[in-house]
This record gives structure tokens, sequence and C-alpha cells, in this order.
């Protein structure tokens, strides 16, 4: 508390003063402390030995009015939420900095990929994009830490993955574009090695037709669309109501109805509404839920994820706290082992979450 105090203190009165009304944007909070440490650090700080943050790429020219507008609107709740407390650059340079920060932001996660927060480290965000990454970035506290998962050859160029890689290439551009304004042309994208795996067809007597399947993979599109524009406006992070999570949970479960008709489980499709309904369970404590829908999804995430995948891993380690919640405990060590070893690269042996699931394994 004391050591963010220089920071905090930007925030503590007015977060007082607004009470419940205290809501500015993860971004909002974000960028209000860069232009904080750019006036109490004008020099290069710690983390910009190789990189100033005024030196980010913002794709402003690229930008269309709909992320304009919700720059503005990041520009009026900074003005509202912080106005006693910053020196503010005009509403120009605002916009770039806003830009900046959308483009070379970090999500961090815990160990289960819940999310925590957001955050700039300049000189990590110098590394490109692969859809099939030889780094992997993890966190430890408020340090970001670089892991090789395979052998990197001297010259060899250093790449991590901006964007969750379970999806097929078509998805994965289309999410590369939109936020970040580039298409990949890594061999995986290039090969498409996986997308015929990751778009499965459930093997029938009749098979669908080509116009049926690209119907479901079109409904799929727009069902993950919806999930990730209600997690944007919070209403599947603040479950209150239980009757909302049920309906949810009715929502997925219908959504796997229809999409089975055409799709394999394995398919990815499939998975992410999986995933959905087995977040919704975890939510109202339906543990036995919970485990059905991850031991559906385990394997598959295995095949669809690079080796050392965070994904892969968070996966082993939700099943094997489930198993031990259920009192199973062969396979509850069995999934947490699975997860320690992919953490023991990804994040480092010495990672504070590797010993508290050790602990975990110890104290059943």
């Amino acid at each position: 508390q004391k050591e963010d105090w220089p920071m905090h203190k930007l925030e503590c009165s007015a977060m007082c003063a607004f009470g419940q009304n205290w809501n500015p944007s993860e971004t909002v909070r974000l960028t209000a402390r860069v232009l904080a440490k750019q006036k109490t650090h004008p020099e290069r700080t710690e983390s910009e030995k190789l990189l100033a943050v005024e030196e980010f790429e913002s794709h402003l020219d690229k930008l269309d009015n709909e992320k304009r507008e919700l720059i503005q609107n990041d520009i009026a709740a900074l003005h509202h939420f912080y106005s006693k407390h910053l020196e503010y650059p005009d509403n120009a340079a605002l916009v770039v900095l806003f830009a900046q920060v959308n483009c070379n932001g970090f999500t961090i996660e815990d160990e289960e990929l819940s999310h925590l927060g957001s955050a700039i480290f300049p000189d990590v965000a110098l590394m490109n994009h692969s859809c099939c990454p030889n780094v992997i970035v993890t966190y430890k506290g408020t340090l970001a830490e670089v892991r090789a998962v395979r052998e990197i050859e001297p010259g060899e160029e250093v790449f991590t993955s901006y964007i969750d890689l379970l999806y097929p290439t078509e998805d994965r551009n289309d999410r590369l574009r939109d936020s970040y304004f580039f298409n990949c042309d890594c061999r995986e994208c290039i090969i498409k090695e996986k997308d015929k795996l990751k778009l499965e067809i459930r093997k029938l007597n009749d098979p669908p037709s080509a116009e049926a399947v690209r119907d479901m993979i079109k409904y799929a599109r727009n069902m993950i669309e919806e999930f990730r524009r209600a997690k944007r406006y919070k209403y599947i992070l603040c479950l209150t109501l239980t009757p909302l999570a049920c309906e949810l949970l009715e929502i997925c479960e219908l959504s796997l109805d229809k999409m089975g008709a055409v799709f394999e489980d394995s398919n990815v499709y499939m998975l992410h509404m999986m995933y959905q309904a087995m977040g919704v369970c975890l939510y109202m404590q339906d543990w036995e839920g919970a485990l059905r829908y991850g031991q559906k999804i385990i394997r598959p995430y295995s095949k669809h994820y690079p080796a050392y995948s965070l994904n892969v891993a968070s996966m082993w380690l939700k099943l094997g706290r489930l198993y031990m919640a259920l009192e199973n405990r062969t396979a509850g060590v069995k999934a947490l082992k699975s997860a320690i070893a992919i953490m023991e690269v990804a994040h480092g042996k010495d990672h504070p979450y590797i010993s508290e699931i050790k602990k975990e394994l110890e104290d059943h």
C-alpha cells in the first residue's frame, strides 16, 4: 500500500468522493497512471530501457468512427474522475495516448486466467505476434516475465501471442485486424494445419451441406461476439442474480444443442460455449456441472493450443481443484500435476502460484 501510494493517491480521494459512482474503465485508470508517471518521471523508467511509451504505435490513421468515439468517451471519463489530480495534455495528444494504450496494453490474469487488471510493459510490448509463439509472458506481482517455451536459435526473432490461439486462422486474423490492425503471416496462418481439426464436423450418415456448415459457423461467431460484448459491459462478470446465471446457462446449453447437430464436441466453437457454461456453473457453485464441462474441454484444448499453453494449464488447474472439492483425490492429484508441469515452464519453478498448488497437494 505504501509503495503504491504515489499512484493510488490520484484515485483515493476521488474513489471516496464518488463512492458507488466511481466507475472509470480499466483503460481510463491505466492511462491516468501513465500520465501521472510521465509527470513524476520525465526521464525513461526502468521498464522503458528499449522502448518508451511515447514511441508506441498508435495506428491512429486506422481507427474507425466507433473506435474514435470510444476513445472520446474514455477522455471524458478521465476528465470527470481525475480532474482535481491530473494535468492533461490537449485532446489530440490524449487521443494518441489512448490509442497507444489500447494497442500495447497487457491483460493481467491469475493462475486460472481470471481477469485481474491491465498494465503497460513498454519493453515487453516490443515483441511481435505469432500464432506459433516461442515465448510466453507471465506475471509476478507487477513484474512481467518472458520465458522461452521452445529452443530459440541465435538471431531468431522472439514472438509472443497477442490473442487467444484456440480459434481457426480466419477468426484469429479477424481479431488481430480489429485490435492490432495487421494480418498474421506465421507458419500456422499460412499452412492452416490445425484448422480442419478445430472446425471438425460431426460424422453422420447424412453429412451436413457446405451451406449448413457455413451458417453454423456464422451463428457460432455471432454468439462468441455477443459473449465478448457482454463481458465488455460486465453483464456476465457481475452475475449478481442467480436467475440471470440460470438464464445464461440455458443460453449456453441451447447453443450447444444447436451447434452439436453439425459440430463435433472437439470443435472450437463447441469448446467456447462449454467454457462459458463451465464458468457459470463455477459461479453457481455447481461443482459437478463445472467438472462435466471441464472434462469435455481438456483433451481438445491440449490438441488445439501450442505446447505449454496457459489455457491448458489453467484448465488442468480448475479440474484438479474441482476433483479435490468432490473428494476424488487420485484424479485431482493427476490434474494438478499436469498443470504444474506446464506452469514450471511458463511461470518458472519458483513462482508463488506453483508453491500454492504444491501446498494444495500436500494439504490433501
